[in-house]
């Protein structure tokens, strides 16, 4: 979802500015304006004297215009910031014992947390993502369950089993895990 929105408001800015930055390089390179339009001619100045000192007498003009270009600053940082941002733990430290760390590569830790989350008969899938820091992951787990499995045996399996596997191999002191659980959706068979 965020992605699709990403993508949307991405394409939306690129396009209005496509379109003005077009319409500015064409008259000045003498392609007559519409009437419409706020440049007249390739001699037009963004903002003559008139447009520029037309507030000054105005207190608050100013703060106004610096308070609403802040603002645009920072929602333009605070998305260059939440596209960066790794939505995915990339490596966990792992405890040595001798003083150092090891790094581990976070998709190694999820696919054998998912694959030993999985193993029990009537988890159809499970799917594992590690976020957080790397010396204190948080794990969130999807189990997709067979109708016929008891829901509170595949959680026993994976908090005792499956979790404390993965704490005590990467010599974590905790590992918490945000579970869910869902039912798989077979599709409706015709009997005659």
């Amino acid at each position: 979802m965020l992605k699709t929105v990403n993508r949307l408001l991405l394409g939306l800015v690129g396009l209005v500015l496509l379109v003005l930055g077009g319409a500015v390089l064409a008259v000045g390179l003498g392609v007559g304006p519409p009437s419409w339009w706020i440049h007249h001619g390739s001699s037009d100045v963004l903002l003559d004297v008139a447009e520029r000192t037309r507030w000054r007498e105005a207190g608050w003009w100013w703060p106004t215009l610096l308070a609403v270009l802040a603002l645009l600053f920072l929602l333009a940082l605070w998305w260059l910031v939440a596209v960066v941002r790794r939505h995915r733990l990339a490596e966990v430290l792992v405890d040595t014992g001798d003083g150092e760390g090891a790094l581990l590569r976070g998709t190694a830790l999820e696919g054998v947390l998912a694959d030993e989350a999985g193993a029990p008969d009537g988890v159809a899938r499970a799917r594992v993502r590690l976020a957080g820091r790397r010396t204190a992951p948080r794990a969130r787990v999807q189990l997709l369950l067979e109708p016929h499995v008891d829901p509170g045996e595949a959680l026993n399996h994976l908090t005792n089993r499956a979790l404390d596997h993965a704490r005590g191999s990467a010599g974590l002191a905790s590992l918490p895990a945000k579970v869910r659980l869902s039912g798989v959706k077979h599709r409706a068979e015709r009997v005659t």
